[in-house]
């Protein structure tokens, strides 16, 4: 039946005009943004999921940043540590060729304070961003009377996001100062209620040849978070030695050489304190020329003293033992202030001492090369999980361009066609006036 009221095939002509045109808008929108999904209207839910794998892009971008940044610091207490360790190898020749009693010791000294003065201009200059990874001689972690602890001798590098179902974390690569600077240990002024360094054997004279001293227990004082904290000082009184040995050594030792004096550094162990104060009391002993009279060892975090010469030591462990808190924290090498090989007490005692200072700084260029490889490992991956999110966010939301070229053209086609479908149906009415004539 012909209508001139209703045309339904311009109807139908004109509703697959409106789909065509509709498609080849969006085609159109495709090509000109490059997205199959730009806006949450055109599809909502892979929008949404593109929109949080974007976050996490820009995420991983500013950790790559930090990243960059933590790798360049850690390499300069790398370098550091390591011309640390050139350094004292050379200081070692000076000392080395000290014990020969036929030579110019005071230039040998000369040598050795000018090596000990370089070391410490490579330990203040091995900063990166006004952060020393070579210096942890803080206090901020002494006892107080809450017992307040910052880890002001870590540093956390950012290194990742963690997405779960519970929300978004982040991760951190720890890297723990290695203190290579001189200054020299000072003893704190507050008075602990409990000494921390106790006797775990006897030193009496009644034959008794060697004695144990256990650094830090189990227990702890009141208010003190931990066993040891940063502040710590553990003075040791060395004229326990002075009745096993004929004279006073140590009893008219000038003023300082008389204690063997370690402090706690923020992140010590009891066994970080427990080989410093070795060290130490090998240290005063070599000085008095004892070195061969006692040894110091440690073993599970205990400090044995053994006398070689099988004379007893009058004293007990508790009452050579001074611990206070508050002291001024010393340097990895604070023993380099003190060695002079002017004399041949001081050359055998900084023979002694410079084979601990060696290995303590290439303990520190190992702790830094290993940190290093792993925040270097950690940026490769960083870098290629962003390359694998980009890629993943285009695959959901990015157009294909060759399938958008041809659907180009064949809705062209279509709309043409569609255009002229339209003004074939715009005529029918036309030929309904001839059944009028």
């Amino acid at each position: 039946m012909s209508s001139i009221l209703t045309n339904t095939g311009a109807m139908v002509a004109l509703q697959s005009l409106k789909s065509i045109n509709s498609n080849l808008q969006k085609t159109q929108d495709e090509i000109s943004t490059g997205k199959s999904v730009a806006t949450a209207k055109d599809n909502s839910a892979i929008w949404a999921i593109s929109k949080v794998m974007e976050s996490d892009v820009q995420g991983f971008k500013a950790i790559s940043n930090s990243l960059a940044l933590g790798e360049s610091t850690v390499a300069v207490g790398r370098q550091a540590a390591e011309t640390v360790t050139d350094l004292l190898t050379k200081m070692k020749d000076k000392i080395v060729a000290s014990q020969e009693s036929n030579v110019d010791r005071e230039k040998l000294q000369a040598d050795v304070t000018a090596l000990r003065d370089q070391i410490g201009s490579v330990v203040g200059a091995a900063q990166f961003n006004g952060l020393n990874l070579l210096s942890n001689d803080k206090t901020t972690t002494a006892y107080t009377a809450a017992g307040n602890n910052d880890d002001s001798g870590l540093v956390n590098v950012l290194s990742s996001i963690d997405r779960s179902g519970s929300g978004v974390t982040s991760s951190d690569i720890t890297v723990n100062k290695q203190d290579l600077s001189t200054t020299k240990a000072g003893k704190g002024a507050l008075v602990l209620a409990a000494a921390a360094m106790t006797a775990a054997g006897t030193a009496t004279a009644n034959g008794a040849a060697s004695a144990t001293y256990t650094i830090n227990g189990e227990t702890t004082t009141a208010g003190r978070t931990k066993a040891v904290m940063a502040g710590d000082s553990y003075a040791f009184d060395m004229a326990i030695f002075d009745a096993a040995v004929s004279g006073t050594p140590f009893g008219s030792a000038a003023s300082g050489k008389d204690e063997a004096i370690y402090t706690a550094k923020d992140g010590d162990t009891t066994a970080d304190v427990a080989s410093g104060m070795a060290a130490m009391m090998n240290f005063r002993l070599a000085e008095q020329g004892l070195e061969n009279d006692f040894s110091v060892t440690v073993s599970n975090n205990v400090v044995t003293v053994t006398n070689n010469t099988g004379t007893a030591l009058a004293a007990s462990a508790a009452a050579n033992v001074d611990l206070d808190a508050g002291g001024t924290v010393g340097g990895g090498l604070a023993i380099l202030g003190e060695i002079d090989v002017t004399t041949e007490k001081g050359a055998s005692a900084a023979l002694a001492g410079i084979e601990g200072l060696i290995q303590t700084s290439i303990n520190s260029a190992a702790a830094f090369g290993s940190a290093a490889g792993r925040i270097e490992t950690q940026s490769s991956f960083v870098s290629g999980l962003t390359d694998a999110l980009k890629a993943g966010i285009g695959s959901l939301v990015d157009a294909n361009m060759e399938e958008a070229s041809a659907r180009l053209q064949a809705l062209q086609v279509q709309q043409q066609l569609g255009v002229q479908a339209m003004s074939i149906a715009n005529q029918a009415p036309q030929t309904i006036l001839s059944l009028f004539r």
